[in-house]
């Protein structure tokens, strides 16, 4: 248990004034405790599919509750990635076959026009 500064009275952890100098006790900030050893996978997940929520659950709670922020933001660091990679894999299919189709579907175009 605390005691008040000015008198030297034991006080109450939630009180805000000494009940017997009637001084006003210093700000104690107390920081909330989460419970660190819940799953955190869903996090990851929420992460995955909505990234900004990911990233902005990542921001929000990196110091009060560090395992979950983590995972929230592995998960939209992963996301981010997968679609990078579709998105260069999507483009290199598509210079591709124009590459071995877009000759043909031109050649068939102005063949039809001739018909």
């Amino acid at each position: 248990m605390p005691f008040c500064t000015t008198c030297g009275k034991e006080v109450n952890e939630d009180q805000d004034i000494c009940l017997s100098c009637g001084k006003a006790l210093p700000n104690r900030s107390v920081k909330k405790v989460y419970d660190e050893s819940e799953s955190t996978v869903g996090y990851a997940v929420l992460g995955f599919f909505v990234p900004i929520v990911g990233l902005i659950l990542y921001l929000i709670w990196m110091d009060e509750r560090p395992k979950a922020a983590k995972s929230a933001g592995k998960g939209a660091l992963i996301s981010v990635i997968v679609y990078a990679g579709f998105f260069v894999i999507y483009f290199i299919f598509m210079i591709v076959f124009f590459l071995i189709f877009g000759g043909f579907a031109l050649h068939f175009g102005n063949m039809s026009m001739m018909i």
